[in-house]
This record gives C-alpha cells, structure tokens and sequence, in this order.
C-alpha cells in the first residue's frame, strides 16, 4: 500500500508539473524526469522508466545528474533482457566514466547477461581495484567464483556482498544458489526467503511466486542430507559399461531399490529427470512446479520438483536427491519420454571412454594428460568458450544429451 501511495504522489507530481507547460516551461524538468524513472524502476516499470531516464538525460546540463540517468537507463535495460542496448550502453559509459566503480560493475553485468563471462569478471575485478568495498563488484565475483565450482569461495564473496549491501536482493539470490550447489539446502531456502522479502511488488511477482515454490522445495529436505553418496566418496573411481544408442550414453540404473531401467547421461540437464511413469512406479511424491526451458519445438514447459529417496547407477549410490518429473507428459512424441542424469549436476565429475564404452565417476578424477583441455564454466550448465565464424565469442553448452550444435 505504502508502495502504491508513494507512486501515485510522485505521479501526480509529474502531472501537475506537466500540466503547466501550456503557461511555461515547467523548471527542473531534468529532476522531474529523474525521479520519475527512479519511482518506475521501484515499481517494475521498467520500459516506462528507461523512458524517463532517457528524458532526463537529453533535458539536463548537470553531467552528474545525466551520468546518473544513463546508469539508470543501463539498470532498466538489464531488467527487461534488452542485452544489446544494455551492452551498447555500457560500452559508452565506461569510455566517458572509466574510473566510476559503478560503471564498471554496472559495464560488468552487461558482459554477463551478453555470455560474455571471461570478459566480465576481468571488469569486476576491474571495479574491485578502485573501490574494494564495492558489494556488487564483490557480487560480480562471487557469480564468477561459482562457475569455476570454487564455492566456499564464491560463497566467501557472496556473504561479504550481502553484509554490505544488505537490500539487494540480487546478492542473496546468488547466496542461496552457491548454497544450494554446496547442497546446504536449509540455508539456501533462508537465502532465497531473505531474497522474495527485498523484491518489489512481491505479491504479485512472477520471480517471488517461483522463489516461493524453491523454498518449499528446498524446506522438504529437512532432516535430511541432501545429495548423500554413501561411503567415503573422495578417491573412489565409479566405473560403469554403458552402450551407445544413436549416438546417446546410455547406463543403467535403479531408483529406490526399483528394477534396473536406461538413463541417458545428459550433462545439458540441471538435475536427474524421470518420467511421469517411472515416478509414480517408484512412489516419488511431488513437492512443487517449476519451468525448464529447452532446445527446439517444445521450448519452454512445466515440470514438477521431486525428491528421489535413492539413485543407483552401478557402485554409485547416492540418498535424498532432488528430481524432475516430466509431467505433464509431452503429447505427440513418437515414443515416451524417458530417464537421465548428470554427474555434474551432482556435483561430481565424470570421464567417457567411447572407445572401451566405460563411464567413470568420482569427487575428485585424477589429472590425466590429454591431447586438448578447456576451461570450463558451470552457470547451470556446463559450458565452454568457442567462436562462431571466427569472430563472435559465444559459450556452448557441453550437452552430452543433445544431437545436433545448436546456437
């Protein structure tokens, strides 16, 4: 309520101001624009506020104010995934504002929403040298951190961000996901709940309603421990034949205790993914819904959040592992759809050997040489940096489940 007053007095302030033009022209416009677009971004309006930003900017002769307008602008954009403006934008703002901190932070997070992360850890860093308190620079690095796998480092970072910018809630977004990758599924769900409280119009926002629905999912792993490998895991190699069908791995597994069924290994997957039938057939009750998008005609679709009690593949056992069900089932496929797992989605690692048809997995492989190796990067998935047309950086995604490059 408090929100919706607030926007309604500066918008009638806005009118009244606007209404006068007719007498003469309104003084302060620049201000008047300026907060428009600040009361607008508060509300999630985004378009209407890079409007006024823009408007501020081209009416004013203060350059704090205009560079001020222009940040605000680079926000909005960001918001609402217009990550080419955004990018275009940064760029000239850093070229007129190379030693402003939040330039650079703000030139950071264009280059991360564009895939560009390599580049946009070096701008965070960048920031981190002339402002070492700066919280999303250190935010910047935490994101960065966490796609290395580094994550009681991330983790490090990500705390000391949101202990100096506590009302922001895109810090404690990423705290709950380093959480949750370190599978501390509790304090992710503190995190996450930390993160819905400090979102504007929460009540009605899309990202709270499904930030709501992780929680409850996270929360029905209490008195458990999440992801739990029996034994002692570091040093022990899991070695599993599997076969090759159409050019898929495929291993078999069981899920709680259940008969032995095909899983495809799918590293382009962010959790183990069972079928409707397989599901009901072992008793995994769902927990929630969530969205999962995908390559192709099916593109984006609902599927529910599971927890499996066991997932057997070969010597590998692992206890309270979260799940995706397909369900509702896609309709008009010419056959059923069916299971897959990712070790990496684990938080293990994995080598194939297509020659021997072996799949090895463990906490910690040993280094072997190899004839090629490449930096890899775990934002969800796992990624590579490659080039298209030998002039566009881009990362792909390392999707042992895919048939095609697709881009």
């Amino acid at each position: 309520m408090f929100r919706t007053v607030l926007f309604a007095s500066a918008l009638a302030c806005a009118i009244t101001l606007v209404g006068r033009a007719d007498d003469a022209a309104p003084t302060h416009d620049d201000q008047l624009q300026f907060q428009l677009g600040t009361v607008f971004f508060d509300d999630t309006r985004y378009y209407e506020a890079m409007d006024a930003f823009r408007r501020a900017e081209k009416a004013t002769t203060d350059a704090g104010l205009a560079l001020r307008a222009r940040k605000g602008r680079l926000r909005s954009a960001l918001r609402v995934a217009e990550f080419t403006l955004a990018q275009e934008e940064a760029e000239l703002l850093r070229a007129d504002a190379p030693r402003d901190p939040e330039v650079l932070t703000l030139h950071a997070d264009s280059l991360w929403a564009a895939g560009l992360f390599d580049e946009a850890e070096e701008a965070y860093r960048d920031a981190l040298s002339l402002a070492a308190a700066s919280s999303r620079a250190r935010f910047g690095i935490a994101r960065s951190l966490a796609t290395h796998n580094r994550l009681e480092d991330a983790l490090n970072e990500a705390l000391a961000a949101s202990g100096s910018a506590p009302r922001d809630p895109e810090i404690h977004h990423v705290v709950g996901d380093i959480y949750e990758r370190l599978h501390r599924f509790d304090e992710a769900a503190n995190a996450y709940t930390n993160y819905i409280n400090l979102l504007p119009n929460k009540d009605r926002s899309d990202k709270a309603a499904w930030s709501r629905a992780q929680v409850r999912f996270l929360r029905a792993f209490e008195g458990k421990v999440p992801v739990q490998v029996d034994g002692d895991d570091v040093g022990v190699l899991h070695t599993v034949p599997f076969k090759l069908v159409k050019d898929k791995v495929i291993v078999q597994g069981r899920v709680n205790g259940g008969r032995t069924q095909d899983f495809v290994l799918d590293t382009g997957s962010e959790e183990t993914v069972l079928s409707q039938q397989t599901a009901s057939r072992a008793g995994v009750t769902p927990i929630t819904y969530t969205l999962s998008a995908g390559v192709g005609e099916v593109g984006l679709r609902g599927l529910q959040l599971g927890r499996l009690d066991s997932l057997e593949i070969g010597t590998l056992r692992i206890r309270n592992l979260p799940v995706l069900i397909k369900n509702p089932a896609l309709r008009g496929i010419p056959k059923r759809e069916g299971e897959s797992f990712s070790p990496l989605s684990l938080g293990m690692s994995m080598t194939i050997d297509y020659q021997r048809r072996m799949l090895t997995i463990a906490k910690n492989l040993p280094v072997n040489d190899a004839d090629f190796g490449l930096p890899m990067r775990i934002h969800r998935l796992p990624m590579d940096k490659g080039t298209l047309n030998n002039t566009q950086p881009a990362y792909f995604v390392i999707d042992t489940g895919g048939e095609v490059i697709s881009i």
